[in-house]
């Protein structure tokens, strides 16, 4: 089976000087869920980042057998790397929901009654075709979070990265995100603490610490290794 993603010996320094990736090496297959924990500046959230092109550093990342180092490969690779940032805000800026969820199939080729189509679907999926119609800025945190998601879902990617997906979700919300996410057929890469999460949906886990990966296994194992198994729950950056 050949991999969705290969990182190899992947560094960044940040342009302060503040490094936060020191040789990180990591695969995905298809089919897979992977959690990645570790405690906040860890390395989590940059390491994602560059796992669809939006940060580049040294070392070796390929999606689908594209290299990133060669930038004609970046939009491509984009259509294929669904991102959930921590913040919803930092993804919705169209005049109304549905403008908003069908940016992404519009920017990637879609014809607009193909894009607009994709877009109610996907929001169908997360139970928000009701705002479709309502500007983003005077929807809840929550609602946010599901209408991002909604504008990952459309595009239908071959992999779903999710920066810490059940942010500002109420329980309800988060049970229902869970159930979407045993249904969706993508890889995914998901940035999180919630326990609960974690166990219904990883197929295994790595820890981040130091900007490397120290340590991988089952979800059980590692958050029993490192003493998180009595953490709460609670999202958190990285």
């Amino acid at each position: 089976m050949l991999p969705l993603i290969e990182v190899k010996g992947l560094r960044f320094t940040y342009p302060d000087g503040t490094p936060a990736l020191n040789g990180v090496d990591f695969t995905l297959y298809p089919g897979e869920t992977v959690f990645l924990l570790g405690p906040n500046g860890s390395g989590k959230t940059t390491f994602v980042l560059h796992l669809n092109g939006l940060l580049r550093g040294e070392g070796l990342v390929r999606v689908c057998g594209l290299d990133l180092r060669d930038p004609r490969n970046l939009p491509t690779v984009r259509a294929k790397v669904g991102v959930l940032f921590q913040d919803p805000d930092d993804q919705l800026f169209m005049p109304t929901v549905l403008e908003d969820v069908a940016f992404g199939p519009l920017n990637f080729g879609y014809p607009r009654e193909l894009a607009f189509q994709k877009a109610r679907e996907a929001l169908a999926r997360v139970g928000m075709s009701h705002a479709a119609d309502r500007a983003p800025y005077h929807l809840s945190a929550g609602e946010k979070r599901r209408v991002a998601l909604a504008g990952v879902l459309a595009t239908n990617p071959e992999v779903l990265v999710l920066d810490e997906p059940t942010t500002f979700l109420d329980p309800p919300s988060q049970r229902d995100l869970l159930c979407l996410l045993r249904e969706l057929h993508q890889a995914k890469v998901i940035v999180s603490h919630d326990l609960t999460l974690g166990r219904a949906l990883a197929t295994r886990a790595l820890f981040f610490s130091g900007g490397k990966i120290v340590a991988q296994g089952s979800f059980d194992e590692i958050i029993h290794r490192f003493g998180w198994a009595t953490v709460p729950s609670q999202p958190n950056g990285g």
